[in-house]
């Protein structure tokens, strides 16, 4: 159904996902800083929302592959599995054509079918 190329296309843009504490906890665990040097060298907060800094376009943990893979934020595991792909074909094809780790191998239904017992599992 999905596995990550570490492409880095959803790593693109001008905003990056916004960190929750949890989020912030894994992420000085898997870097083994202190929560300030991460803060320092890492993220920026904006109205009390902690998000990662933008390098060149990319988020700034991405060098050809994500450098915090197993440490990542919640929201960046979670994609390219938006539930928004359940209800509408036109959102998988989106997808699709911005993230070459999701199945072409699968019809709509089929895939629907198994992201239905992904998230059941979950």
């Amino acid at each position: 159904m999905f596995l990550c190329r570490q492409c880095g296309h959803c790593c693109q843009g001008e905003t990056t996902v916004s960190l929750d504490p949890d989020d912030l906890d894994r992420m000085i665990k898997h870097l083994k800083m202190t929560r300030g040097e991460v803060m320092k060298k890492y993220l920026r907060e904006t109205h009390n929302v902690i998000q990662m800094k933008i390098v060149d376009g990319h988020c700034i943990f991405y060098r050809e592959g994500c450098t915090i893979h197993h440490g990542k934020p919640w929201r960046c595991s979670q994609w390219p599995l938006h539930p928004s792909i359940l209800y509408d074909e036109a959102n998988l094809n989106a997808i699709k054509d911005s993230c070459p780790g999701i199945s072409r191998k699968l019809d709509y239904e089929a895939f629907c079918r198994k992201f239905t017992e992904y998230l059941a599992l979950k």
